[in-house]
């Protein structure tokens, strides 16, 4: 019974990860701090690059198109910055997502910095 119910949380752990959004980093990526965190001029800067790099598949407020979901949920919210910084430089293939490792470090946390602030319009 025990090895059951053990195998059972593998598999539901598992599949809980394949519906995730942001992909695990690993935790030194993680725990990166977004050094242009409320910079109102990385935010701004942001939303240009969002425009040319993520609208033609997350759409221009980062509420999903066709090709890809929502940036707005709760899986990005909740992610730490230097998870959503991970996932721009690896990209995820498992959702079709390439790697931004073309765009300098600093593009990635204006980015970020720009979806953050989508995100605490919300609340």
């Amino acid at each position: 019974m025990h090895l059951l119910l053990s195998s059972c949380v593998f598999v539901t752990c598992a599949w809980c990860q394949e519906l995730s959004l942001v992909k695990p980093a690993p935790p030194k990526a993680a725990a990166k701090r977004n050094p242009l965190e409320g910079d109102d001029r990385a935010r701004r800067a942001g939303a240009k690059l969002f425009a040319r790099e993520c609208s033609a598949c997350h759409g221009m407020n980062a509420e999903s198109s066709e090709k890809a979901p929502s940036l707005r949920n709760a899986d990005v919210r909740q992610a730490p910055d230097g998870a959503l910084f991970w996932i721009l430089e690896n990209g995820s293939l498992h959702h079709g997502m390439p790697s931004f490792a073309h765009l300098p470090p600093s593009q990635r946390w204006q980015i970020i910095t720009f979806l953050r602030s989508l995100n605490q319009k919300e609340h």
